[in-house]
């Protein structure tokens, strides 16, 4: 098994699969088979349950597109927080993205919109020069 462990539920977004956990301890004790998982007909696959300290807790894999374990996702967050709305019947949660780095995020669902907030690290800064071929 690629992830390594049978969720409770498994549901498909637009480039996503989300998997269901009963626990913050199945979360934490995933052990993927990356090589696996690169072979799901997926952009990535998000794993999630209750947390402790939190209204729930994630982790996203993406090996098809590059990346074995995102630290922290705010695409995957798009597709949990409707789905822990649906489920816990409220639109404000905090949440925990359980990489080795971590990440602590607070989102709510508004409407057709998830608005996500957090700390940030810069990891890139540049300056990008776009050349006009046409000359206009």
């Amino acid at each position: 098994m690629a992830i390594g462990k049978r969720p409770n539920e498994i549901w498909r977004g637009k480039t996503d699969y989300l998997l269901y956990y009963a626990s913050q301890e199945d979360i934490e004790e995933i052990n993927p088979d990356f090589g696996m998982l690169k072979k799901v007909d997926a952009r990535g696959i998000i794993i999630t349950a209750p947390g402790y300290e939190c209204d729930f807790v994630s982790r996203f894999f993406a090996p098809a597109v590059g990346i074995n374990e995102d630290p922290v996702t705010g695409s995957a967050h798009t597709l949990l927080v409707p789905f822990w709305a649906h489920r816990m019947n409220k639109l404000d949660f905090e949440a925990i993205q359980l990489s080795t780095r971590g990440g602590y995020l607070q989102c709510r669902l508004a409407g057709d919109r998830v608005m996500i907030s957090g700390q940030a690290v810069t990891y890139l800064t540049g300056t990008i020069q776009i050349a006009n071929s046409l000359n206009l």
